[in-house]
């Protein structure tokens, strides 16, 4: 049986600087916790809840149904992703209500199917799938990459991440056009483009101190 916790943020950036990937208008880039934190949507704290979600989830459902299942548990700013097979309609649920029990979840999205196990050779296409649809994303010059979780289970490959109404549009226009994908099922929380700009670094001061010449100034 594999349960297996979403990746983090920090596989997601080695990966895109093992390609020799540059974000498109990102500051540069450097493997570090802090970096990791300033570049991903979620706080700290929501981060670190994730993790925890994901491995006590991940423990729970070991014990509960042992090798009867391939289980994928995925949580975003605590919003639970469970995919995989499950044996039947019974295990399906009993999946739902241990997660839903474990602590930070605030809501599941529960597409388990009742299938057999995927094979090794369906769950490397899905992780090869995977790896195509972020290297798209990060090719984008539109969009920033690492806002986005990508998630692929037989074929079907979910996004999620808190970007706005344009960046999920254009991200789903992208997948859309990667060979292999079946189907984009979209998870993610939308926000404004003001609270995105919210988000986004402020600008360091000019040495000195000094305030933005006076045409740049609003």
């Amino acid at each position: 049986m594999k349960f297996a916790p979403g990746r983090s943020a920090a596989w997601i950036l080695v990966a895109a600087l093992a390609g020799g990937a540059v974000l498109s208008g990102c500051a540069p880039l450097a493997v570090g916790g802090a970096v990791l934190v300033a570049t991903d949507r979620r706080t700290s704290g929501a981060q670190l809840e994730d993790e925890g979600i994901e491995l006590r989830s991940a423990n729970r459902l070991r014990e509960a149904l042992g090798d009867r299942a391939h289980i994928n548990v995925t949580s975003y700013n605590r919003q639970v992703l469970l995919t995989g097979e499950v044996p039947g309609a019974a295990e399906r649920q009993q999946v739902e209500q241990i997660v839903s029990r474990v602590e930070n979840v605030r809501a599941i999205i529960n597409d388990l199917a009742v299938l057999g196990n995927s094979t090794l050779g369906q769950r490397s296409n899905d992780v090869l799938i995977t790896g195509k649809v972020k290297a798209s994303l990060v090719d984008a010059r539109d969009l920033f990459a690492n806002a986005f979780k990508v998630v692929t289970e037989r074929g079907t490959v979910y996004l999620m991440g808190r970007v706005t109404q344009r960046e999920a549009d254009r991200a789903t226009e992208i997948t859309r056009s990667v060979g292999g994908v079946q189907k984009v099922v979209r998870v993610m929380e939308i926000i404004s483009e003001e609270e995105l700009q919210r988000m986004l670094p402020k600008p360091a001061p000019e040495p000195g101190g000094s305030t933005p010449p006076a045409a740049n100034r609003t």
